[in-house]
């Protein structure tokens, strides 16, 4: 660590510098097994083995020969020995580094910060990883083609054979996402609760890679090991069932994960938030918090989850029109109380959406939804009942292309056409990035003629992540040593600082971090010690990373300004042009209504092709580089504008 960041964060002194007694006495931070608490004191304690025998060497002698002038001597000797011993020992850098980090938990963020999604963070002591959650984000507007987004994990990938465990939070995509495509490359096993594991089971059958995966169900309360670690659930709750904080043991303390969550007093399921486990951790002493930065910038606290199935029997009630409620398929306890409502008032329920279908599929067979008999029917078999009859809950609550709202909105659903007759509920707020999407959305079903009631007309959605008195009660409850603010962006990240300050947490043990950014804990320290590979990586259909910046600058090239084609027959034996250059044009003009243009690029490609012949440039690569600068000149001082040039060489 630098000087200036010593000054920075006030962690100047190394880990393993204090004595034993005040090694001893910070014994209380953490829990361990009988016979390991001693033994880390005594570790602590003993930082280079040789300098405490040396130390224990002296007074021994000089207690036995106190007032002899060999016994002065013979201190003196040993007193210079006990110098020696840390400069030849200096020699070995390398050594003295690896001894040093035994005592060291690495907290290395590989995504889910100063971002929303993405979620992952690995953990490391010793010769053990385990990872929290591995999930994945949508991609931004500029990334074309691109399906999904997924964490770097070359970092793991290097380190396969430590990585001990995946512990999952809950089953949201951006916190189970990207498993998938990870495991291939790190199958460790999977410890996550019963719901979880469910979706993770069916998420991993639609890649074909279940058979190869060890997924362990553990509820929420229960204790487990994972190499070093020794972890542990705690009940929370979220915007899905069986959502869980994670508490993770190690030798030189205890860290919290919080995951996604709330304090919801009145939930569905009717296990509140084991907020007392969390001050009970807090009395034994928690090294590092880590909590959500989500809903940092909102006052107050987020509103019971079953506050928003009284505003949706409201909408239900005394309208005869067809309504469609579209949420996200993840909100268990929200669908639940959209079946509720319809039951309630007497009307059939279909689902449209495939992540709907399959949400419902799970669970039922595990026993998380009620669904009276003869409630649910199949899309295909809405016709049959008139208006006042039917509830239909769909996906596409944000507005995403080829959901099945998006496409009743633009008139491509087979089995649902909106219009007059309709009463649509969108029972979710925008994700950050997505309002665009949404409220176009909701133009276009208005102009169809439907009614559309959205958060901002009607409470039809409560936010699942803790508000700012909710973070300060878990702050106060768990009084950590360190903090660091994660699942955020950056102003998130920020604001989630400030109110760790208000509850008492120095400045100087609150950590803003980014990815690949690897925090080194001790027990009494907390600094920044250098980065591993972190990033984006992107995937397109099957392919997984090889879509990069290259690609990606092609397609948003294409995509600005067209192709250009521009295709060569040679003679192979004479170098002769047989036939060309012809030219084809896609985005960038009209062939047809541009045939002087046309027409000039070929003769431009055509004088190329004879300059080429005339300084005896037979190679393709010289033959396409030339027409590709050629044309490129020509389209450019014509139009003011810079397509993509393809050059085509065939040979005969």
């Amino acid at each position: 660590m630098s000087e200036q960041l010593k000054k920075e964060t006030g962690l100047s002194q190394p880990a393993g510098s204090e004595g034993p007694k005040k090694s001893a006495a910070k014994k209380s931070f953490f829990r361990s097994r009988s016979g390991e608490k001693k033994k880390s004191a005594a570790k602590s304690a003993e930082p280079t083995g040789q300098k405490k025998s040396a130390a224990r060497k002296a007074p021994a002698k000089s207690k036995t020969n106190r007032n002899s002038s060999k016994a002065v001597i013979e201190k003196a000797a040993d007193a210079i020995d006990s110098v020696k011993k840390p400069v030849e020992k200096a020699k070995k850098p390398q050594e003295s580094r690896g001894r040093s980090n035994k005592n060291k938990l690495r907290v290395i963020p590989l995504g889910g910060l100063n971002e929303i999604g993405k979620n992952m963070t690995a953990f490391e002591y010793g010769n053990d990883i385990v990872v929290i959650d591995c999930g994945m984000t949508f991609p931004d507007d500029e990334m074309l083609g691109v399906d999904l987004v997924i964490p770097d994990i070359t970092y793991l990938k290097k380190n396969a054979d430590r990585v001990r465990a995946f512990l999952i939070t809950h089953a949201h995509e951006d916190h189970i996402g990207a498993l998938p495509y990870v495991l291939r490359d790190v199958n460790a096993p999977i410890y996550c609760t019963t719901l979880t594991a469910g979706m993770i089971r069916l998420k991993l059958s639609e890649h074909r890679n279940l058979k190869k995966v060890k997924i362990y169900e553990k509820p929420a309360g229960s204790t487990f090991k994972a190499g070093s670690f020794e972890v542990e659930f705690i009940r929370i709750n979220h915007s899905v069932p069986d959502a869980v904080s994670i508490a993770l043991k190690t030798p030189v303390g205890t860290v919290i994960d919080t995951g996604d969550f709330k304090i919801d007093t009145t939930p569905i399921s009717g296990e509140m938030i084991d907020l007392t486990r969390f001050g009970e951790l807090g009395k034994k002493g928690v090294l590092l918090l880590m909590a959500d930065s989500t809903n940092a910038e909102r006052p107050g606290f987020a509103m019971s989850e079953s506050s928003v199935g009284k505003a949706l029997e409201a909408q239900f009630k005394g309208t005869d029109k067809r309504i469609i409620v579209a949420t996200f398929a993840s909100n268990v306890h929200r669908v639940q109380q959209i079946i509720n409502a319809a039951v309630k008032f007497g009307r059939k329920v279909a689902l449209s959406g495939r992540s709907m279908d399959n949400m419902l599929k799970v669970t039922t067979e595990l026993g998380y939804m009620n669904i009276p008999a003869g409630t649910l029917i199949d899309i295909s078999m809405t016709r049959k009942y008139t208006d006042d009859q039917l509830c239909i809950i769909t996906t596409g609550s944000q507005g995403e292309p080829m959901s099945a709202l998006y496409r009743m909105a633009y008139g491509s659903h087979k089995q649902i056409e909106v219009g007059p007759h309709d009463k649509i509920l969108l029972s979710a707020s925008p994700i950050p990035g997505n309002e665009k999407s949404v409220y176009s959305l909701i133009n276009e079903l208005t102009r169809r003629g439907a009614e559309v009631v959205y958060d901002k007309l009607a409470h039809l959605h409560v936010s699942g992540h803790a508000c700012q008195e909710e973070l300060k009660m878990i702050m106060a409850l768990t009084k950590p040593r360190f903090f660091m603010p994660v699942h955020g962006e950056y102003r998130h990240l920020q604001i989630n600082a400030g109110l760790a300050r208000s509850t008492g947490i120095p400045s100087k043990n609150i950590f803003i971090s980014q990815v690949g950014k690897v925090l080194e804990l001790t027990r009494d320290s907390a600094p920044f010690n250098g980065t591993v590979p972190c990033g984006r990586v992107l995937v397109d259909g099957s392919g997984v990373g090889d879509v990069g910046q290259t690609v990606l600058r092609d397609r948003k090239h294409l995509s600005e300004d067209g192709l250009i084609v521009a295709v060569v027959t040679i003679d192979g034996a004479s170098n002769q042009v047989v036939a060309g250059p012809d030219i084809v044009s896609r985005g960038f003009v009209y062939v047809k209504d541009a045939e002087e243009l046309t027409e000039g690029m070929r003769r431009a490609a055509s004088a190329a092709l004879t300059e080429c012949s005339r300084n005896g440039i037979r190679d393709w690569n010289g033959l396409k580089t030339t027409l590709r600068d050629c044309l490129s000149d020509y389209v450019f001082k014509k139009t003011k504008r810079s397509p993509m040039i393809l050059p085509v060489i065939m040979e005969v």
